[in-house]
């Protein structure tokens, strides 16, 4: 489970960064508003999926209510969430 909210964290990342630095461009300027739709509906879905599994795996893995708050809020901030997917990649290869 832990490399699954590992993935879904990276991705997550990864729409935040489309979603504003392609999407939100596209719309306001290209005119295409079709894009923050797509864009945004992925992101939402991947936030769903990365609250969901955090809260898995804080049951799982018995993590501190600090450990899952600061993953949560730092998932919040776009770009420095690619730092809660680099800290659990750390530790999928501490289980190996």
């Amino acid at each position: 489970m832990l490399r699954i909210f590992q993935q879904i964290a990276l991705w997550e990342a990864v729409s935040t960064v489309i979603l504003f630095f392609v999407a939100m461009p596209l719309k306001y300027f290209a005119n295409i508003p079709e894009a923050v739709k797509i864009a945004g509906s992925i992101h939402g879905f991947l936030v769903v999926l990365f609250v969901i599994l955090l809260v898995m795996c804080w049951n799982e893995y018995k993590w501190s209510f600090s450990r899952v708050a600061k993953y949560f809020f730092l998932s919040l901030i776009p770009i420095v969430s690619f730092w809660v997917e680099k800290d659990l990649k750390k530790q999928v290869f501490a289980k190996k």
